[in-house]
């Protein structure tokens, strides 16, 4: 479906080979990995070979060179998958880790993490939550102290996608005894450093594709060159990066719902009570409607925000919106389409449940429907 200025030509090749390769390679594994809770290593490697981690990154780095709007195309892609777990590590590694690296890192940091994480070869995570904090990221208690030509950190994060398996964090630390946001900085830690450790693997209700836990950071030391821009910048670094993190968390959800509906919609045509299919009855034909319209509305207000994000702007209430309203509606229509299932939808063998338990992360990670509200309400003078 043609969004112009949006989509090229280039775009929707690009979509048709995402497309061939989540249905041959990814839907079709989806149950074990939520089985096991983790899917294999092998497939980000794939997908390194494809070319499909580097799609906007510059080809010095080892990228494809292509738009924002190819990121686009991923995220809603892979939402076909029938499963968010795995999308939202593929993003940690494409839209949230990695981001910083190509923006604020030395060329040598690229080398080493970026270059191999875009290939594939890498896996990495973002470390920004903590047991006390989470939307407060300005009170983060992670501490990172100089010691002889490097530093050492101390610390715990929380929450951490791709935290068990991961090679390296982009993570998130106090460097100084200034309060809030002034003393902040990022480093990059390798995970097989001494004294990392998974401090547990987090049980979760949904996006169980992907592994999640609890980082312990006892005494870690790392190099100076492990800093990642300028020390002290690393709050408005970290808030750079969630603009882009809620821009893509925005297309993916709109592809949930998107997805939702069409399972709905199928559904709706085959299934028959009263002698005719439930489609044919008004109030499931007319939810029908109004779940296509609020897609609709979402998905035009999250293209044109990524148009403008795509061209160097980061307007924080805009994507905050995109975000705010993508996640909700998702949200609303893949519980209204868990309804029109009824009590197959509630069955683990019908896809629904599992959106259904996936989707409401969605209104969680990446800033909080209530601290989306508090950014929008702060930008119009309130």
């Amino acid at each position: 479906m043609p969004y112009p200025p949006y989509f090229t030509e280039e775009h929707d090749r690009l979509r048709e080979s995402v497309r061939r390769f989540v249905e041959k390679e990814v839907k079709p594994y989806v149950d074990e990995w939520e089985e096991q809770g983790e899917f294999p290593k092998s497939i980000l490697r794939r997908m390194g070979e494809l070319g499909f981690l580097g799609l906007r990154y510059p080809e010095e780095v080892g990228g494809q060179g292509g738009d924002y709007f190819s990121s686009i195309v991923m995220a809603e892609e892979l939402a076909r998958c029938g499963a968010g777990g795995f999308p939202m590590a593929v993003a940690v590694q494409t839209e949230m880790a990695t981001p910083p690296i190509l923006k604020f890192g030395t060329p040598e940091q690229k080398k080493q993490f970026l270059e191999p994480a875009l290939r594939g070869e890498k896996l990495a995570c973002l470390g920004i939550t903590e047991p006390d904090h989470g939307s407060d990221v300005a009170g983060i208690e992670t501490r990172a102290r100089r010691e002889g030509d490097g530093w050492v950190i101390r610390g715990r994060k929380l929450f951490i996608t791709n935290g068990p398996r991961a090679d390296f964090i982009t993570l998130v630390a106090r460097t100084s005894d200034e309060p809030g946001y002034r003393g902040i900085s990022l480093f990059l830690v390798e995970m097989d450093r001494p004294g990392v450790s998974v401090g547990r693997k987090l049980d979760k209700v949904g996006m169980r594709s992907s592994d999640t836990a609890e980082l312990v950071f006892d005494d870690v030391w790392v190099p100076a060159e492990s800093l990642l821009g300028e020390e002290g910048k690393g709050f408005y670094q970290i808030m750079w990066e969630l603009q882009g993190e809620r821009m893509i968390a925005a297309a993916g959800a709109v592809a949930t719902a998107q997805y939702a509906h069409e399972l709905a919609l199928a559904y709706a045509k085959e299934r028959r009570q009263f002698g005719r299919p439930i489609a044919g009855f008004q109030v499931v034909s007319h939810l029908l409607a109004e779940m296509a319209v609020e897609i609709e509305a979402c998905r035009q207000l999250t293209y044109s925000v990524a148009w403008r994000f795509a061209r160097g702007e980061v307007p924080s209430k805009e994507i905050s919106m995109a975000k705010l309203a993508a996640s909700q509606t998702a949200f609303w229509v893949v519980d209204r389409a868990l309804q029109i299932f009824g009590g197959n939808g509630y069955m683990a063998e019908y896809p629904i449940e599992r959106l259904w338990r996936d989707v409401r992360l969605n209104r969680i990670g990446a800033g909080t429907d209530e601290i989306m509200k508090e950014i929008i309400s702060k930008e119009m003078g309130l």
